[in-house]
């Protein structure tokens, strides 16, 4: 068994472990009208090599104003630790930073966020304190400067610390940083919110208790213009399939919304909010057709279903969110269906569904784990976890 068969393995038991049946596919399931849209401008970017370059992407990337990409690779990199890397303009990429697995952290699953002055900030799934769960540490928080050197802002430690932190981070104006971990927090391991302050001292906002309150933040988190905190977890809540909840700054925390096997549960990814305090995400599993759903929750807690995937031609099993333009629409990747390897999609403000681009699996890449960036013109960046001309997936461009 290949490392990254055994990883993958490890990722859909543990958030498979409460609701194994919502993760089965439909793939007979009946189809709903889609609609192919033929106008699209796709281009491969750039196709991961062999290590030492990064390999096997799992996050979605960010863009400078220069047009440069910045991403992590979960493998790959000098010592198959995984990688910071950056793709300019022009497709050329350089990996900034290659993980050992040690103090530093491996194995980033997240994708990073960038500050005015441009540094990176990201998490790693692994090392850090090598003493928790020895040998493989439980995951840190860094920060990389535009010259690819690495700083630990954070090392998760076993206890009432969270544990593997799979989410990418929320950073408010003062440079506190805020995210996720899927474990830890108590003894029952339900997972955490946290904080990482600018000087670098962490603390945990919030230990999720596997009741109403839901277990297992995957996801990102998002916040107001209170700070207040909004995001997903991926199991229990009242209806058994997570939840999506706010958290404000004293550490209370509100239920919006019970995910359920009826409308799409076990979301992976975190929302997104507009003006009006609308939410907006995706439930990886369960749905009308057993994959997944994207779904909107509005500021009162009523929840609306914009679209059950099939995993047909329209695609199935949305690991990542949405993205949502000035007016209104919404964009994501499906990580299966099409045919076979997942889609990319756009809902309209009518919960018009049109698929936008249907990966072959060859060298355009496929199985697009990460969700999508956009710039100003309208243009689509994101990446696939397999494929290429390596089959060690790619970054690529698409314009809609």
């Amino acid at each position: 068994m290949t490392k990254r068969m055994k990883w993958f393995q490890g990722i859909w038991a543990m958030a498979a472990s409460a609701h194994a049946s919502a993760w089965t596919l439909a793939i007979g399931a009946m189809l709903l009208f889609t609609t192919q849209s033929p106008a699209q401008t796709f281009k491969v970017l750039y196709s991961f090599g062999a290590p030492p370059d990064a390999e096997f992407p799992t996050a979605g990337v960010v863009r400078d104003n220069a047009g440069n990409l910045y991403g992590t690779t979960i493998f790959g990199g000098a010592f198959g630790q995984g990688s910071v890397y950056r793709v300019n303009a022009s497709g050329k990429e350089t990996v900034l930073y290659n993980f050992t697995g040690g103090t530093d952290g491996g194995l980033p699953f997240a994708g990073l966020i960038r500050d005015s002055q441009g540094n990176l900030y990201g998490t790693t799934t692994q090392g850090g304190d090598l003493a928790c769960v020895a040998p493989i540490g439980c995951g840190t928080v860094f920060k990389t400067d535009s010259s690819g050197n690495e700083t630990v802002l954070h090392s998760f430690a076993v206890g009432a610390d969270g544990e593997y932190p799979y989410a990418s981070l929320y950073r408010d104006g003062t440079g506190n940083l805020y995210g996720t971990t899927v474990n830890g927090g108590s003894s029952a391991n339900y997972g955490t919110v946290y904080k990482v302050t600018s000087s670098e001292e962490e603390t945990v906002l919030y230990r999720f208790t596997g009741k109403g309150d839901g277990a297992f933040p995957f996801g990102a988190l998002v916040a107001d213009s209170k700070g207040r905190l909004f995001g997903t977890t991926t199991q229990f809540g009242s209806s058994g399939g997570g939840s999506v909840f706010r958290l404000n700054g004293s550490g209370q925390l509100v239920t919006l919304g019970n995910l359920q096997p009826t409308t799409g549960e076990s979301p992976t990814a975190g929302v997104i909010r507009d003006s009006a305090g609308n939410l907006y995400g995706t439930a990886t599993f369960a749905g009308q057709y057993s994959a997944g759903s994207v779904f909107k929750i509005s500021p009162s807690g009523k929840e609306t279903i914009l679209y059950s995937f099939t995993n047909g031609s329209d695609g199935g099993t949305p690991y990542s969110g949405v993205v949502r333009d000035a007016a209104g629409n919404l964009y994501g990747t499906a990580f299966t269906g099409g045919i076979g390897f997942g889609t990319v999609f756009k809902i309209d403000l009518a919960n018009h569904f049109t698929v936008l681009y249907t990966f072959s699996g060859g060298v355009d890449g496929g199985n697009p784990w990460g969700g999508l960036t956009m710039d100003a013109a309208g243009n689509l960046y994101g990446t696939n976890s397999i494929g290429g001309v390596t089959g060690n997936g790619g970054v690529y461009k698409l314009t809609p």
